[in-house]
């Protein structure tokens, strides 16, 4: 058996998923930012979660806190086959207050130090930290072997961007080796990759320590009243002045559906990015791999049937054209076109949609026209509803991003309804 694929074995994936994502706006108000739908049937956290499955780890905790309830419905129908007896586990750790009757996590490090004899019961030599709330697909048994085979106290995954967009990261200075020599957070002017005074390294929040090492440090940061047990503000600053941080590229662990493919990550966080990457998705080659057998996202299927396309007149047709159309939809004489719709979506007839991310068990009626449009689950679009066509009109009752994508909810809709 190959070195790599013991490492993995040896290793946990504990995900940090309990930050809300207020900039998603109302998207997040009844749900945490890792548990937002994207991709037609998925949801953001299965990303990581696939990432760490298909890279051979067995052992995974997902940290929540903000309104975690959709989350964790999710987690127990989409990933319970995990088996115990084959020493695989998926542990969902809510903040339960396990310091003291007054702390919640207090930051991304102390949900780790409150969890620590969970991790200790795993038996684990190495532990990879993830945030919950981004899109890529990356093979973490290779940045394992790099944090192994350079003995570093942390290894550091990062994103090699155009340095002066690297503004709005936390920014790696490496030497020539890739070890870290200072980490600046959302610096004016970003230090440039040795090889490349173009680009810079900057972090997209993962991290792989051995457990034995972090363990010490999270105990000696818990003692700390002056910190904010934070990864980011407070242990890999200290590691970087004191110890050894290694940068691993992205470049080298990301998964490709073809070599000359580029290296897909995406943070969602925002309603225009958000809209922007489903959107993409209906590319006629997109960037992002959904159809990748090789490296699958997995997630919850419901046991619904296939789409459904009915009426042919003159304006009152079922087509759906450059468009992804989920499982259990019914387009009924509506139009279609560079949208994602999710489960079980319901259109009527007379109704066209452009541009449009329609989240699940959405129904939307006659004569209603959107464009570019995000579109809350369990919305009723009322019949004869325009939106995409006046923005000033549409920022009235609904919100408009800064590039114009309008997102839509059913509260906005009945305030909407109430002033009529």
């Amino acid at each position: 058996m190959p070195q790599s694929r013991r490492l993995t074995q040896r290793s946990m994936a504990f995900v940090l998923a309990g930050g809300r994502g207020s900039r998603l706006k109302e998207l997040t108000d009844r749900r945490v930012k890792p548990a937002v739908y994207f991709g037609g049937k998925a949801r953001i956290i299965d990303f990581a979660l696939s990432n760490a499955l298909n890279s051979g780890i067995r052992k995974v905790s997902v940290a929540t806190q903000y309104k975690a309830h959709s989350l964790i419905r999710h987690l127990q129908r989409g990933w319970n086959f995990y088996r115990a007896e084959r020493n695989e586990f998926l542990d969902i750790l809510p903040a339960s207050q396990r310091m003291d009757e007054t702390s919640w996590y207090r930051g991304t490090a102390d949900a780790v130090t409150q969890n620590i004899d969970i991790v200790d019961s795993y038996g684990i030599d190495y532990i990879v930290i993830l945030a919950g709330d981004h899109i890529y697909k990356m093979d973490y048994e290779i940045m394992i072997r790099q944090h192994v085979e350079t003995n570093a106290d942390v290894t550091i995954g990062c994103l090699t961007v155009p340095r002066m967009e690297a503004k709005a990261f936390g920014v790696m200075a490496t030497d020539e080796t890739g070890r870290i020599t200072s980490f600046l957070e959302k610096p004016k002017d970003p230090p440039a990759m040795p090889d490349n005074p173009n680009m810079a390294l900057a972090s997209m929040g993962i991290y792989v320590f051995s457990w034995k090492f972090l363990r010490e440090l999270l105990l000696k940061d818990n003692d700390d009243t002056n910190s904010s047990h934070d990864f980011g503000n407070d242990l890999i600053p200290e590691i970087v002045k004191n110890g050894k941080a290694m940068a691993h590229r992205f470049d080298v662990s990301c998964v490709r559906s073809s070599p000359e493919a580029p290296a897909y990550w995406k943070d969602v966080g925002t309603v225009d990015a958000f809209w922007e990457a489903n959107i993409a998705l209906t590319d006629f080659v997109p960037d992002l791999d959904l159809w990748d057998r090789t490296w699958p996202i997995w997630t919850y299927s419901e046991s619904v049937p296939p789409a459904k396309f009915i009426h042919d007149e003159k304006d009152r047709r079922g087509i759906a054209i450059s468009s992804m159309v989920s499982g259990g939809c019914i387009i009924s004489g509506t139009e279609v076109r560079n949208s994602l719709l999710f489960t079980q979506v319901h259109t009527n007839s007379y109704a066209v949609l452009e541009q449009a991310v329609v989240l699940p068990y959405v129904n939307v009626a006659r004569h209603a026209r959107l464009r570019r449009v995000v579109i809350d689950r369990g919305v009723m679009i009322p019949d004869g509803l325009v939106v995409g066509e006046d923005p000033i009109e549409d920022s009235k009752w609904f919100r408009v991003s800064e590039k114009g994508v309008t997102l839509i909810t059913q509260d906005m809709l009945d305030r909407r309804a109430a002033s009529k």
